[in-house]
């Protein structure tokens, strides 16, 4: 960025100052009626200050807490800057959430009141109200099937009126303290039930500031970002909904994951994130795809890869390499950087581990991949690697403002603006985590000669074998699901003399694919890294709680769910 990152007190007073300095600036795309729509930041300002003034005239105070369950579309933002404004603490929600999981969240957070996209959002959050003791006040987007006698229902378009300037409300926004609560974010809870991570303004802020401080090089000013991860989920809660918006970069909303490839390919966006999963998938059907043509044109990709790996390494081109290098760019790789709009001058990857193999296969072929790492108890990003950087195997240095250091046992500690003030309602499970005034992350890594910081497991996750040896679980999953015919893998072997797999074969591949790439695997392994007995096993989906909104696996209830299939493993020896 030209100029220095401002400092704001709070994000709600971030999004007011901008929408000032911006206010015919296209800020927000979302498709409606057969159609992409497009509001300007004046138009989000009026909205989010109407909505501020009629939720605190339905009753809503400083410090309530108010869920919100809605898909990504301009009114979450709304939403969440009119709650802030009024200092009522939003509660992002997954939409995937079943009627207990929404329950829990209601009586663990004491929200009383809730904000819903759809009808079926509102019904399920209604039955969890009384499940979990009562709703005072839902919002709806839409109208309802059947409203709850005892739940006081308002429709968001209602709401919007009069329209009014801004300046009350964003005068008032203005005087709240960097240490006031901004939002309750629930983790996704991989493993037990999910938390509530009390996050104050000042941690997302220094998120914002480090970000821009890591990318400044890149503008992003007048870019655009395709946003599909779920806003309910701290990484794109933080970068696709205040960062990016406070460089000025226009945010559009994705119809949905299966839109997805559609939509990078009319959208075009400069920046993207995405989950390891998206990446790995997107990688297989390129090797899937190119195994199904002929030798030639096997031969040109094969020829980019080696050149763009070398190119990654340092190492030195050969004449011949240079010149071919521009022809088989345009040819091969620049088809593959197409997938994801042919404009992309960061894509950044979060929220699981990379498998490196994986990383440098889109290096290789040109596309701008960055690495992030955090958690959702710290804002939730720690460390990224910055643009030009070839170390994918790392996540970066910690940004700027934040301390790291490595315990005794090899586990990350963390400590700064970013780090959450506690869970809600738990001083104990806090005390856990935060000690002396460190975050410990539960993550185990190191810092390179360089500074970058290298994550190698969970503390939690790791397997010990029967004679002694600590393996990686995400490592060998890792390098199992960089294989074309592997879509999942889950590792066990705790107390055993050697690794199992439960494997979901990728589509199109049997058993007889599946053990190859496993052999595969086998070989990039050390000894007691290798997979000993393998099971092909059933998807692991959200459907039947295996997989979190955000991909990730949820690795305890794997093995969990299929403890006579690895109890017959570990048996054959």
């Amino acid at each position: 960025m030209a100029d220095p990152y401002p400092h704001w007190p709070n994000l709600a007073s971030m999004m007011f100052d901008r929408a000032r300095l911006w206010a015919r600036r296209p800020m927000l795309r979302v498709w409606r009626d057969g159609a992409w729509q497009s509001i300007t930041w004046a138009v989000f300002a009026r909205r989010a200050a109407a909505l501020a003034r009629a939720l605190r005239e339905a009753g809503i105070s400083p410090g309530d807490r108010v869920l919100i369950v809605a898909e990504n579309r301009p009114e979450y933002p709304i939403a969440e800057t009119a709650l802030m404004a009024i200092r009522a603490v939003p509660v992002p929600t997954y939409t995937t959430n079943t009627v207990e999981d929404h329950a829990h969240i209601l009586a663990d957070s004491g929200a009383r009141a809730a904000i819903v996209s759809s009808a079926r959002h509102g019904a399920a959050v209604m039955a969890a109200g009384r499940l979990a003791g009562g709703l005072d006040l839902l919002v709806t987007m839409e109208p309802l099937g059947a409203a709850d006698p005892a739940t006081r229902t308002l429709f968001w378009d209602d709401l919007l009126t009069p329209d009014l300037p801004i300046r009350d409300i964003a005068a008032e926004a203005a005087t709240i303290p960097p240490g006031a609560m901004a939002c309750l974010i629930y983790t996704s809870g991989t493993g037990g039930a999910p938390k509530g991570v009390m996050t104050p303004h000042r941690a997302i802020l220094s998120n914002c500031r480090g970000a821009a401080t890591l990318i400044g090089a890149l503008d992003l000013a007048h870019g655009v970002y395709l946003s599909f991860l779920p806003l309910s989920h701290s990484y794109e809660h933080t970068v696709g909904q205040f960062f990016l918006l406070s460089l000025g970069t226009e945010i559009v909303y994705a119809r949905g994951v299966e839109h997805l490839a559609a939509d990078l390919l009319q959208i075009r966006p400069t920046i993207v994130t995405a989950v390891p999963r998206v990446l790995e998938v997107i990688r297989n059907r390129v090797l899937l795809q190119v195994g199904r043509e002929r030798r030639v044109r096997r031969a040109l990709f094969a020829a980019t890869l080696r050149i763009g790996t070398k190119r990654i390494d340092g190492l030195r081109l050969s004449v011949g390499e240079r010149i071919a290098a521009p022809f088989l760019d345009r040819l091969v790789a620049a088809k593959v950087r197409a997938r994801f709009g042919g404009r992309v001058v960061a894509a950044i990857s979060g929220g699981a581990r990379l498998d490196p193999e994986v990383g440098r296969f889109f290096l290789a072929l040109g596309l701008p991949l960055l690495q992030g790492y955090g958690q959702t108890e710290a804002g939730p990003v720690i460390s990224a690697t910055p643009p030009g950087s070839r170390r994918i195997e790392t996540v970066g240095p910690p940004f700027p403002g934040v301390d790291l250091r490595i315990a005794g046992d090899g586990e990350i500690l963390v400590r700064g603006d970013l780090v959450m003030d506690g869970y809600w309602g738990s001083q104990a499970a806090t005390a856990q985590v935060i000690r002396d005034g460190w975050l410990h992350t539960g993550d185990i890594g190191h810092l390179d000669a360089d500074g970058f910081l290298v994550i190698t497991d969970r503390k939690k996750d790791m397997i010990v074998l029967s004679g002694g040896e600590n393996v990686s679980p995400a490592k060998v999953e890792g390098m199992l699901m960089a294989e074309p015919e592997i879509a999942q893998a889950v590792i066990a072997g705790d107390g055993r003399t050697a690794l199992s797999a439960l494997v979901v074969a990728a589509e199109g591949y049997g058993e007889e694919a599946v053990a190859l790439a496993v052999a595969r695997a086998n070989l990039r392994l050390s000894v007691t890294e290798r997979i000993r007995r393998h099971a092909l096993v059933a998807p692991f989906t959200q459907e039947n709680g295996l997989l979190t909104p955000t991909q990730k696996i949820r690795r305890l209830l794997v093995v969990r769910a299929h403890a006579a299939t690895l109890a017959a493993l570990h048996g054959k020896g």
